[in-house]
């Protein structure tokens, strides 16, 4: 057992373990902060076996699915470990789901309870399901009620009061008695793919692969029981439920849940509660740095960032220690079928390892770069593929779609474009499904994209693949433009922005990469966790509902 894999399974073999011996370690420390609401390590416990009996009394069975459409929010935390302790498998759903996109979670898990709100930022979340079909699904519990709208047909609807009353009347042992017969290898949750590509799959993971993955996670980001975590990343990510939740719960951390990134809120937030660590995508740091009010508040807390495997600026490193205080900031990549982790930077990194790559495989985990199947040679770009514990143990009753992505020698493809450097770091280039053949020659969206992003008209850039007569393929880039005045464009500003990027590219960029085609957008479609939703750019583009600037029209 080594430091960085302090194999936090055969510590705790369960997550409810973990929950109730965690106010042995750490009574007096608070657990979760959230509005109005403080609890400590060493209430925790009783609070999460409240729920748990709420849903015993409900008739939720060992192994039913439940799933949570919630925002981040304390009740978010005891809602979901209450699930677990009740021997349930828990479905977290993105709040930016629609009606039939959460129905087909609900559906397509067999999830018998829903747990939800009603207000939150005006949506009736209940309301969305009707008219969907909605499988097994028997009850919706409100965790949060904040509207006067209607209840929602065909199922029973709970307010939460009534439900946790519910479970006073459960046998005290009974909620034990399913944490007991849980083990390591059974499911802990199903995490659906975010569905940039196709339909969402559940990725299945077990207790012992979340819990060891997370230990692991913890002890090489330096995560400690002084710490106080301000979760920003959706707790229906794996980055906000295991790389938030679970890893705080591991070291003894402070869970300060925050529902909705406002940059003002958030630095409100850092220096009323002493924040000491703040994950996130690059664009939160972005977001801070450039909020005019940063220097209002005092954010001397901070020693910890961490992000994902999206482009890190060397600039936006050093900007992330001198101005807003970080001590240690590092990047990591995985993906939801890796149980969200698969490689990581080490503190000792300097800062362009970190803004470069996303560091090496964390330890009991194998790491290649492949191309057809036969790894390359160190320095060359090809699918990273991932062997170890962290691999799901497959997509939920998907037999075909499992295989397809992981071999008989237990190998995943991600289907992420990566290029290895001698020590094994790993710098995410691009994904196997965004890259486009222009005339023979493979072209890498990603890196068309960091090009165009040294333009100073560009603040944001997304690249397809699209049909071309001659080359086969060529690539489309949708900007958003840079400067106050960006989204304010009219036709002609927009018009002479995409003929002077056409022209940059061409001078700039070999021929292949060069996108034909400029279109000026105002924003680009993202899912919750901030990735471009490149399907939408190009069924948009097939059906030409976009005003696409060519090269051959920028003369």
């Amino acid at each position: 057992m080594s430091d960085e894999d302090p194999r936090a399974d055969l510590q705790w073999g369960t997550i409810p373990d973990l929950v109730a011996r965690g106010s042995l370690r750490h009574p007096d420390h608070e657990a979760v902060v959230d509005t109005g609401s403080r609890l400590t390590y060493g209430e925790l416990p009783g609070a999460v076996d409240l729920y748990a009996s709420g849903y015993v009394a409900a008739g939720v069975g060992a192994g039913d699915r439940v799933g949570i459409w919630a925002p981040n929010c304390g009740e978010w935390v005891l809602a979901a470990l209450g699930a677990l302790r009740a021997g349930a498998v828990l479905v977290p759903m993105n709040t930016r789901c629609k009606g039939g996109e959460a129905a087909y979670i609900v559906r397509a898990s067999g999830a018998t309870t829903l747990v939800t709100v009603r207000g939150f930022l005006g949506v009736d979340y209940p309301a969305l399901l009707r008219g969907h079909e909605t499988g097994a699904l028997e009850r919706i519990v409100l965790l949060r009620d904040e509207g006067q709208m209607e209840p929602t047909p065909a199922v029973e609807l709970l307010a939460l009061a009534p439900f946790l009353d519910a479970g006073t009347g459960v046998d005290a042992g009974a909620t034990a008695g399913r944490a007991r017969a849980l083990g390591p290898e059974d499911l802990s949750d199903l995490i659906f793919t975010s569905g940039t590509t196709g339909q969402p799959k559940g990725a299945a993971t077990t207790h012992g692969q979340s819990l060891r993955t997370f230990g692991t996670w913890a002890s090489i980001v330096g995560l400690a029981a002084t710490d106080r975590y301000l979760v920003v990343n959706p707790f229906f990510h794996t980055f906000g439920y295991k790389a938030g939740i679970l890893a705080c719960l591991l070291t003894g951390a402070t869970i300060v849940p925050e529902a909705v990134f406002d940059a003002r809120r958030v630095l409100q937030h850092i220096a009323e509660e002493r924040i000491s660590v703040l994950p996130g995508p690059p664009t939160l740091y972005q977001s801070l740095l450039a909020e005019p009010t940063r220097g209002d508040y005092d954010l001397s807390s901070l020693r910890l960032g961490v992000t994902g495997a999206a482009v890190v600026p060397v600039e936006l490193v050093h900007a992330m220690r001198n101005d807003l205080g970080f001590s240690t900031v590092l990047t990591a990549y995985g993906l939801t079928e890796s149980s969200g982790t698969v490689t990581m930077c080490r503190r000792a990194d300097p800062p362009e390892i970190v803004a470069t790559t996303s560091g090496r495989a964390i330890p009991g985990v194998e790491v290649r770069v492949v191309v057809d199947g036969d790894e390359v040679p160190r320095g060359e770009p090809g699918e990273v593929e991932v062997r170890g514990y962290t691999v799901m143990a497959g997509y939920w009753q998907d037999e075909e779609e499992t295989s397809a992505v992981i071999d008989a020698e237990g190998w995943l493809r991600t289907g992420d474009i990566g290029v290895m450097d001698l020590d094994g770091n790993v710098a995410i280039v691009d994904r196997v499904k965004d890259m486009f053949v222009v005339g023979g020659f493979n072209a890498y969206p990603a890196e068309i994209e960091a090009m165009l992003r040294g333009h100073p008209g560009v603040a944001a850039v997304a690249v397809i693949g699209v049909p071309d007569d001659r080359l086969g393929e060529v690539g489309c880039a949708y900007v958003v433009p840079a400067g106050p005045d960006g989204a304010g464009l009219d036709a002609e500003g927009a018009e002479a922005l995409a003929r002077e990027l056409l022209a940059w590219s061409r001078h700039e960029m070999a021929n292949y990469k060069a996108p034909r085609g400029v279109v000026v957008v105002e924003a680009l479609p993202v899912n919750a966790g901030g990735k471009v939703l490149k399907r939408e750019l190009r069924a948009r583009h097939r059906a030409g509902d976009d005003h696409v600037v060519s090269y051959e029209r920028s003369g």
